[in-house]
């Protein structure tokens, strides 16, 4: 089997990490967020931030050592050498490609309403379907047309930051000030922590990276570093222009302040920037997805005909599929903080795995070679990935109830998917 041409470097995969954070989560969230956070909200995006940094390191160290597995299936399952284990992260690695498809489409649904007045949950459930079929034909994406996408996406971004900090604000923001206080801003650090989503898949593309002992690491930190800085800049900004009550009540949060500041022109263009942003997401998204099934599929952990090809279109057909199928009954729920919240539930899971992956390793293979050592250590004991961990463990209780009960409902089907295959793959 020929191996992928290494033609990624530090430049082309920092770029493409800040495409994956960036995506269209903060154009989705950013107004449910302040809604909850009030002027606050600035402060939910720096947690957001310093706990993606911790998860983003752990993420540096173990591609560091397995460039080539590229998964959190591989990581867990090589931690705890257990099977079962590395399927359940697999698995809820997988569902959060299907549920954060379905947020990012009902993002895209609000912006549509800009132009056509049609209901957000059907131009949702279309986008899905019509991405699904692009998906079926195939797609193939090259560094330079990931960096135009990561450049346009970001623009839009650094607009708001240009029209808050340069608009001549009515009323005085308290940038400490929070309709319902300290509880206001952690429900919407855990919200928005959505928005972060995306570094983790950069673990995918090591194959294709130069020296990606070296350069996996550093594009790990970079994405997280400059993607969080543009995310507090924006939160500054976004409250300067649109006060925080009109931000939660927007169903196109970033059109309304461009409108606001710049008129009708500026609401076009955030719009039409919007759906292009939540457009290239859902379809990187749904893409990976369909990847990960294959992927286990053609592993031996889930069932055989998900890792089918086409014989034309040369895609995981059942794979995609299945993903499509998926996504577009979740756009059913409606209502986005819901789905976002149960997106960010799976991944706090992931995350609290990943960082204890990276201690268990620290002790059960101490002499493998790590280029890339997290900072801060106690002889083998690394402080960072530990902070990082009850840092998740924290925000799993943060949820509400129907978001937890949902949350382990994955968690048990992914359960009852690993025993009945297991049975039948045993006889």
């Amino acid at each position: 089997m020929s191996e992928l041409k290494r033609h990624m470097g530090l430049f082309h995969l920092t770029m493409y990490g800040v495409g994956l954070i960036l995506g269209a989560g903060i154009y989705v969230l950013i107004g449910e967020a302040a809604g909850i956070a009030g002027d606050s909200v600035w402060i939910s995006f720096m947690l957001g931030t310093i706990v993606a940094i911790f998860a983003g390191l752990s993420y540096a160290e173990l591609t560091s050592v397995f460039p080539k597995a590229a998964a959190e299936y591989t990581f867990v399952k090589r931690a705890f050498k257990n099977n079962f284990l590395g399927f359940l992260i697999g698995w809820l690695t997988a569902i959060t490609s299907v549920i954060t498809a379905s947020v990012v489409a009902l993002g895209f649904g609000g912006y549509l309403l800009k132009f056509i007045d049609i209901p957000i949950i059907l131009s949702a459930a279309g986008l899905i379907v019509a991405l699904s079929v692009v998906n079926f034909i195939g797609i193939r994406e090259s560094a330079w047309t990931n960096t135009v996408f990561t450049i346009v996406e970001a623009a839009g971004l650094i607009l708001i930051i240009v029209i808050g900090f340069t608009f001549v604000s009515p009323e005085p923001v308290d940038y400490f000030d929070s309709p319902t206080g300290l509880s206001g801003v952690v429900i919407a650090f855990v919200l928005v922590f959505f928005a972060f989503i995306g570094f983790e898949d950069m673990a995918n593309v090591a194959e294709e990276v130069r020296q990606p002992k070296k350069n996996l690491p550093r594009a790990v930190i970079l994405s997280v570093v400059i993607s969080g800085a543009i995310y507090i800049l924006v939160a500054l900004a976004a409250v300067r222009v649109v006060n925080w009550h009109e931000l939660g009540l927007s169903a196109a949060p970033m059109a309304d302040i461009a409108s606001k500041a710049l008129g009708e022109k500026g609401n076009i263009l955030l719009s039409s920037i919007a759906l292009f942003a939540t457009t290239n997401t859902v379809l990187i998204t749904l893409v990976a997805g369909a990847r990960i099934f294959y992927g286990m599929a053609r592993d031996g952990s889930l069932p055989s005909k998900l890792g089918l090809v086409h014989s034309k279109t040369k895609t995981p057909w059942i794979a995609v599929l299945g993903i499509m199928i998926a996504s577009a009954i979740f756009t059913l729920v409606g209502d986005i903080v819901i789905v976002a919240n149960i997106t960010v539930f799976a991944i706090v899971i992931t995350f609290a795995m990943i960082n204890l992956a990276v201690i268990v390793l620290r002790y059960t293979e101490p002499d493998i070679e790590r280029p890339f050592k997290i900072p801060f250590n106690i002889k083998r004991f690394p402080i960072l990935p530990l902070f990082g961990l009850a840092i998740t463990v924290y925000m799993m209780f943060q949820f509400e109830f129907e978001i937890v009960v949902v949350g382990l409902g994955i968690i048990g089907a992914g359960c009852v998917v690993y025993l009945i295959y297991g049975k039948k793959k045993r006889k």
